[in-house]
């Protein structure tokens, strides 16, 4: 018991000053929660479980468990790429987590493989071209794009995974020097000029991802729905680390971007229930595509905001509304049934779906970062008894599954300068 109240003291630091209390986050204290050791499990043991789910998701039977497959070398060394097994493409969410997880286990090799395939094959250098400067989406196999505009949440996790690199590994050569790789995506992110041009999905017209006066990021670059945004995008977390390692002209501005982001989110989360949609409009309402009239729900997208709500927590502890919206989550959740809730409702809670999904199951856990009641521990019991995803859905469950271990595990974790 002792052991476990002297975790919960370093998870946070408070300093009191007269009635007023501050809490300081991870990033802060360089103290990152086990929930898995605050929940009995032992250090050893939450390590040989973020171990062995690595192992069966980068390296497993490719058949039934892998995501991740080699493919040939260039000049730049091993190539590879994290595969959508379900929709059967290469996609640049899939990539960018791939990386994130790769520096943060300390994975070199994997790292700079998929660094390596995404500069080949996704990234669009032509300057004529309306995503310049940005990553195609979704690609087969053999580099021929489905769609070549970007989707923002890749280049906001490249862009950070890239600065943890160089700070952990150091920089090297060409497109290993990831600092200024980094450096470049976070300017084309808010300053790219319009560009139009010809894509396979015809003529467009595109920019910046971040809306310069909302400080809000976009939906897509392409003007015909800029004017939109995708709730789980919203990563006021790895903004607030852009304020203070980013090109030094636009860190005022990133600084922004976190305050907006943590604003919005808290909007987007319906009162009751907190579900966010996949889609939204910019006052935070939601918005049903004219593709895709789910969009308004909560769906396979908005699975992800509890995570970047919560870790944003965890690192900086700024927004206390973030703990009121894990709390409201988690109830819901609860009165769903923890162990049997679908993976698709209403913004009020109707249930669209009876599937019950991994990678939802691991962003419920994390949210536990932010909870304050003691149910949050039942949520990370729940991810500790979910076996690692195989099969069909395993890229978008297994990608998600292996974030939460390492945010439940504590080892998610900013790397900062030396």
């Amino acid at each position: 018991m002792r052991a476990l109240l002297l975790l919960s003291w370093i998870c946070f630091v408070e300093i009191a000053s007269g009635s007023e209390v501050t809490t300081l986050g991870a990033f802060f204290t360089g103290h990152y929660r086990n929930l898995f050791v605050e929940a009995g499990h032992s250090q050893q043991e939450v390590t040989n479980q973020i171990y062995a789910a690595f192992q069966k998701l980068f390296h497993g039977d490719p058949q039934s468990e892998a995501v991740y497959f080699s493919n040939g070398n260039n000049a730049d060394g091993p190539m590879a790429f994290i595969y959508d097994i379900n929709s059967r493409d290469v996609r640049s969410e899939g990539m960018s987590y791939g990386m994130m997880i790769a520096v943060q286990l300390d994975r070199k090799v994997e790292f700079n493989a998929i660094w390596n395939w995404a500069q080949a094959h996704m990234y669009q250098a032509s300057a004529n071209h309306p995503a310049c400067g940005y990553f195609v989406w979704s690609l087969s196999t053999n580099a021929v794009p489905n769609d070549e505009m970007p989707a923002p949440d890749g280049e906001e996790y490249f862009a950070m995974s890239l600065y943890f690199a160089a700070h952990r590994w150091g920089n090297g050569a060409g497109i290993f020097n990831y600092q200024a790789e980094a450096d470049q995506l976070l300017t084309n992110l808010r300053h790219r000029k319009l560009i139009r041009g010809q894509t396979v999905k015809g003529p467009m017209v595109a920019g910046a991802i971040f809306e310069p006066n909302l400080k809000l990021v976009r939906f897509t670059p392409d003007t015909a729905n800029w004017d939109h945004t995708d709730p789980s995008y919203q990563l006021p977390a790895f903004y607030e680390l852009w304020a203070q390692w980013g090109p030094s002209g636009d860190r005022a501005f990133w600084a922004a971007a976190a305050d907006a982001s943590r604003d919005f989110l808290f909007h987007a989360a319906n009162s009751a229930t907190a579900l966010t949609p996949d889609y939204a409009n910019f006052d935070a309402t939601p918005w049903a595509a004219p593709w895709n009239r789910l969009s308004a729900d909560f769906q396979a997208d908005a699975w992800r905001t509890a995570m970047n709500w919560s870790f944003d927590w965890a690192w900086w502890a700024k927004y206390p509304r973030e703990r009121q919206l894990s709390d409201r989550l988690q109830a819901f959740f609860e009165s769903q049934g923890i162990s049997s809730y679908g993976n698709r409702f209403s913004l009020a809670g109707k249930p669209l779906s009876t599937t019950h999904s991994a990678g939802l199951v691991a962003m419920n856990a994390v949210a536990s970062l932010a909870a304050t009641h003691s149910r949050a521990r039942k949520f990370v019991e729940e991810l500790w008894g979910t076996p690692v995803p195989t099969g069909q859905y395993r890229y978008y469950d297994g990608m998600l599954y292996l974030l939460g271990l390492l945010h439940c595990g504590g080892q998610f974790r900013v790397w900062g300068p030396r």
